[in-house]
């Protein structure tokens, strides 16, 4: 048996998120139907490095999976997206070794996060981007996000939902761009929690519109509690951006 790496790209406005569920169209569902079609009706189970929510795209999602076809890794992206429908795509395809694991070695993450910031919202971007038309201090923002660079208890940016116990990762940057009326958030770290960068961009957003001092958001930290920090960002603006693994 070989294992596989592919890196995929997604548009998630018509899936119900990423993994397999009971009801709705997921990415993972997509890619084990073509792998099944690839493997003469075997089925193939598809491990990914997270999930992502309803509405959220995958720029770099990573998944791997167990073949026992001697298929050229460039003719992999080919073969699966003759059969992926138009909002899956396969970009790139590697051979790893049988102790890689999508999800378990990952290192570092990045999630990115549009804001359409124009008065009028595009209507070419309402699936892509939350729209939102009051004007933001982008400054304070920028000041907000280096205080929750490093280290820490993200219990207050994690859903409630979550029964993850270890509520401590570390962020490496934030950074925070303005091109024409788009705003975009970037969010660099060794793991996220369930909602963490929609929680976390929905509180910044609350300090750029002047409803939150920068400072506060240490008190969020230390506060350990769901309901401290802010309003939780829409999932159209939200994209698994990148993920990096040791090898």
């Amino acid at each position: 048996m070989t294992r596989i790496k592919l890196k995929i790209s997604y548009d998630g406005t018509a899936f119900n998120g990423y993994q397999i569920q009971p009801n709705g169209r997921t990415v993972q569902e997509e890619l084990q139907r073509a792998l099944q079609k690839v493997h003469k009706g075997k089925t193939v189970h598809v491990t990914g490095s997270g999930r992502t929510d309803a509405g959220v795209h995958g720029a770099g999602q990573v998944v791997h999976f167990d073949t026992d076809l001697a298929i050229p890794l460039d003719r992999w992206p080919k073969a699966l997206n003759t059969l992926l429908p138009n909002d899956v795509r396969v970009l790139e395809a590697d051979e790893v070794s049988s102790t890689f694991h999508a999800r378990y070695d990952v290192v570092r993450k990045s999630y990115v996060y549009r804001v359409d910031n124009d008065t009028t919202p595009n209507v070419f971007r309402r699936n892509f981007a939350l729209h939102e038309p009051r004007t933001l201090n982008v400054s304070a923002m920028k000041e907000a996000a280096a205080l929750l660079i490093g280290e820490h208890d993200f219990t207050s940016f994690c859903s409630a939902r979550s029964e993850v116990k270890d509520k401590v990762r570390e962020l490496y940057k934030i950074e925070i761009e303005v091109v024409n009326n788009e705003i975009t958030f970037l969010f660099e770290g060794n793991g996220f929690l369930y909602n963490m960068v929609r929680i976390l961009t929905g509180t910044l957003l609350e300090v750029g519109r002047g409803e939150r001092g920068t400072e506060e958001v240490v008190e969020i930290l230390k506060a350990k509690n769901r309901d401290a920090a802010g309003k939780t960002a829409s999932p159209q603006g939200l994209y698994l951006w990148e993920v990096n693994y040791c090898n």
